[in-house]
């Protein structure tokens, strides 16, 4: 059948000769390419005009990845392809009547979150190689429920970057170092490395990451992406292997503010088996592509956190680029603005994640049927595997983590409430209100560092997400420019649940600037 919208050579008929057959084939196979890096929108206009099936995009990307992340320049970014993405798009392209929010859109999940399908969930560790998970995390279940693809599982920083203190971002036991897709030595940073040099690299329209601290928006801003850290309750966490109950989160991560809108509005929502989503049980959905308003910086009060700048030349100068945008698009700087406590938070953290590591990953491991069942286990597994788990660096945090008792001891309840009282009441929110301010901003990181798996990540800036992660308050990154080819983001910070006026302004900037650019690679290799 033509496809719609796409005129074919009139010598395609039964009477054609051989030569103009093959002309026909060819123009065939152009209206089935998929264009370079689709997004959210332009798909479903694919789909709804039969330019091509939910089948192409499945077959278009398992290819894409076989070409590029196992083949070409290795990234490294996806553990493995669902054995069952072609059948579950037939499905897809079967299906009649209404259609979700995103039906037919190919997406990876970072591999700490569960899927009871044939994939694996290890976290990127040998050590849960041989288990699965006895049903979805709950979010995945939304996503099949929007009528997603779910077309595999991405590399991390092994058990998402808690294991070692000096351990290099993407590497795991099980699928080695993820690259940067724009200079192949470069590093990807934090523990969602792959699930953001894979959408980099348009193996995927979208993923899914997690943070507990940077591990979305270090790894969108170095790889020139969109990264949506939700509040903490706004997504649910129950079905992801666990850092930390009080910081952790899942967020979207996309080439475009309006993909990311489009994915976090599937993901949030109301889940009884996460208590930290209480507070949604009574309050309607949110539609957070509402909030795509072009105009929406006008007479917003943005305080400008010097601060975290200062770290490097170029950065600056882009930063500076960044904020007379802002200005254009009709934003009020306040500048310089200074965040209270922010010098206050590293010990004090550092110690709860410890308490609440232990304590989730005991109770996450008990709940699956085999494998290691809790935390002293992957500590025995890992020095039995010494040679394939720690050839690099070793696993202080996990013993760390052991040694700490439960969380009723004193030493954890007071420095979690001391914690999250300065980063967020007394930090973020206080340097709201002192100046009437509507968000913060700063740049996210400095450029991509050269990967060391001896010595580990060595990164500049990058401070900024820690109090909104230990606050759980949102933080988004989007693109802002470019050092030497490598890309540089802008993070937009608030209080609790502002994701709605958070992507507006997101967007007005992104529209304003069209800062992203494509790694040189990509389309060479299509």
């Amino acid at each position: 059948m033509e496809p719609s919208g796409v005129s074919l050579p009139k010598a395609c008929s039964l009477l054609a000769v051989a030569v103009a057959a093959l002309a026909c084939a060819s123009a065939r196979a152009a209206a089935d390419t998929v264009p370079t890096e689709p997004g959210v929108a332009e798909i479903h206009q694919a789909l709804a005009g039969d330019r091509y099936k939910v089948r192409t995009l499945a077959k278009h990307y398992q290819a894409r990845i076989a070409s590029i992340d196992r083949g070409g320049p290795a990234l490294h970014a996806v553990l493995e392809i669902n054995p069952d993405a072609v059948s579950i798009a037939a499905h897809l392209d079967a299906q009649t009547g209404a259609r979700g929010a995103l039906f037919g859109v190919p997406l990876l999940l970072k591999d700490n979150i569960d899927t009871a399908d044939r994939m694996l969930t290890t976290a990127g560790s040998l050590a849960l190689a041989g288990s699965r998970p006895t049903r979805d995390a709950f979010i995945v279940g939304r996503l099949r429920g929007a009528g997603a693809l779910i077309l595999g599982k991405t590399n991390l920083s092994e058990w998402a970057d808690f294991r070692s203190k000096r351990a290099s971002s993407g590497w795991s036991g099980r699928g080695g170092q993820t690259k940067n897709p724009y200079v192949l030595d470069r590093n990807p940073c934090g523990s969602s490395s792959g699930a953001a040099a894979a959408i980099a690299a348009d193996l995927a329209v979208a993923s899914v990451g997690t943070e507990t601290d940077g591990s979305i928006v270090c790894p969108s801003s170095v790889n020139g992406l969109v990264g949506i850290k939700p509040t903490v309750g706004l997504v649910s966490r129950s079905g992801i292997i666990p850092i930390s109950a009080s910081q952790d989160s899942a967020g979207p991560i996309a080439r475009s503010v309006a993909d990311a809108a489009t994915l976090l509005t599937v993901l949030a929502g109301y889940d009884p088996d996460d208590p930290a989503t209480m507070p949604l049980r009574d309050r309607p959905p949110v539609d957070y592509t509402r909030s795509l308003r072009a105009d929406g910086l006008k007479g917003i009060r943005v305080g400008v956190l010097r601060h975290y700048a200062g770290f490097h030349e170029e950065v600056d100068a882009v930063f500076e680029q960044a904020l007379r945008a802002l200005q254009a698009q009709g934003a009020v700087l306040v500048d310089p603005v200074e965040l209270p406590n922010r010098d206050k938070l590293e010990a004090d953290e550092q110690m709860v994640l410890l308490y609440e590591f232990k304590d989730g990953i005991n109770r996450y491991l008990a709940a699956r049927t085999s494998g290691p069942r809790s935390l002293a286990d992957l500590i025995a597994f890992d020095e039995r595997e010494r040679q394939r788990e720690m050839p690099y660096f070793q696993q202080e945090l996990f013993l760390d983590a052991q040694a700490k008792g439960s969380l009723n001891e004193k030493e954890y309840l007071e420095a979690s409430e001391r914690v999250k009282r300065l980063a967020g009441p007394e930090g973020i929110d206080a340097a709201l209100a002192k100046d009437h301010l509507d968000v913060l901003v700063a740049p996210t990181m400095g450029p991509a560092w050269t990967t060391d798996l001896v010595n580990g990540d060595h990164y500049l800036g990058g401070d900024i997400s820690t109090p909104p992660a230990v606050a759980g308050y949102p933080h988004i990154t989007v693109p802002m420019g470019t050092v030497h080819g490598l890309p540089v983001g802008l993070s937009f910070v608030g209080t609790a649940w502002s994701e709605a006026q958070l992507i507006g302004y997101a967007y007005s900037f992104e529209q304003a600037t069209h800062a992203r650019r494509v790694p040189l690679f990509s389309s060479d290799l299509r």
